[in-house]
C-alpha cells in the first residue's frame, strides 16, 4: 500500500506538489479561483493524488508570490503558466480549473497542445460558464465595501478572513486584479483544444446555468460530458471525494 507523503515541493515560482502520487496516473495541473491560492486545492489534492500526480498551479500576488504583482491579463498568466509547466510536457497531461482557473486552465490546454504537438488527456471546468458567455456585472470595478459583500454571497472565503480588515486588505488587490483579468477576457473565436472536455457544476449555483455550461462543447474538437453536484459555487470545497473520483473516472476513461 502506497503512503502518500506531504511534500509542499516548490518546483518554480508557479507550480506547487503537495501529496506524493498513489499510482501511476497522468500529471494533473490544478488551476485555483479569482483570489485563491495554490493551497486552496490542498484537500483536493489530497483526494487526486491516488490516481494523478498533482500539481497545483500558483497565481503571483498571494502568499509566497505575495511581493509580484498579481496579473490582470489572463493570457499573460496562461502564457506564463504554460512556459512553467513545460518540464512536464512530455508526460500525460490534464489541466483541471474552478472559477477563473477554468478560463486559465484553457488557454494553457490551447498554448500547452501546440507546443506538445499533441492532445492533452483532458480538460476538466468546473464552475464557470464558457468563454463565449458574457461575464455579466463587472465585480472588479467595485469598491471594498461591494466586493466583500459579493464574496460573502459566493460562500466561498473563509467568515474570519471577511472579518479581518488587516488580512482583507492584503487579499483584495489580487482578487480584484483577477476579477479584472476574468471580466476583461475574451476568447479567440475558433479557438478549439483536441482534448476531450468535462464540465463541473454545483447544481445551485445560479451564477453557472446548466445551459451555461454545457456551451463549452464548443471549445474542443473532441467529446464533451458534463457533471452536475449539489451545492453552490465553491461545491467541490465540501464534496472533495466525490469531485476526485469523478476527475480520475474521467481521465481514466480518456486514456483507455
Amino acid at each position: 500500500m502506497t503512503t502518500t507523503r506531504r511534500r509542499n515541493t516548490v518546483h518554480n515560482a508557479w507550480v506547487r506538489q503537495f501529496h506524493d502520487p498513489g499510482a501511476d496516473g497522468p500529471t494533473l495541473v490544478c488551476f485555483p479561483h479569482a483570489g485563491g491560492s495554490a493551497s486552496a486545492h490542498f484537500p483536493l489534492s489530497a483526494e487526486l493524488s491516488a490516481g494523478a500526480e498533482v500539481l497545483v498551479v500558483q497565481y503571483p500576488g498571494r502568499q509566497d508570490r505575495l511581493a509580484e504583482p498579481a496579473s490582470e491579463d489572463l493570457r499573460e498568466m496562461a502564457a506564463e503558466a504554460a512556459r512553467a509547466l513545460l518540464p512536464w510536457q512530455h508526460r500525460p497531461l490534464a489541466l483541471f480549473g474552478h472559477s477563473m482557473g477554468s478560463l486559465l486552465a484553457y488557454e494553457v490546454a490551447l498554448r500547452l497542445e501546440r507546443l506538445r504537438g499533441r492532445d492533452l488527456v483532458g480538460l476538466v471546468v468546473s464552475g464557470r460558464a464558457a468563454p463565449s458567455v458574457p461575464s455579466g456585472r463587472l465585480v472588479h470595478d467595485l469598491d471594498d465595501e461591494r466586493l466583500t459583500a459579493h464574496l460573502a454571497r459566493l460562500a466561498g472565503t473563509p467568515p474570519e478572513l471577511l472579518a479581518d480588515k488587516e488580512l482583507l486588505a492584503v487579499a483584495l488587490p489580487s482578487l480584484r486584479a483577477d476579477y479584472k483579468a476574468v471580466e476583461t477576457y475574451r476568447d479567440r473565436a475558433g479557438a478549439k483544444v483536441g482534448c476531450p472536455i468535462s464540465g463541473y457544476r454545483g447544481r445551485q449555483d445560479t451564477g453557472v446555468p446548466r445551459d451555461a455550461l454545457g456551451k463549452w462543447a464548443g471549445y474542443t474538437t473532441g467529446r464533451c460530458a458534463f457533471r452536475h453536484f449539489d451545492g453552490g459555487h465553491f461545491y467541490l470545497q465540501s464534496r472533495e471525494r466525490e469531485v476526485a473520483r469523478a476527475v480520475l473516472r474521467d481521465l481514466a476513461r480518456r486514456r483507455s
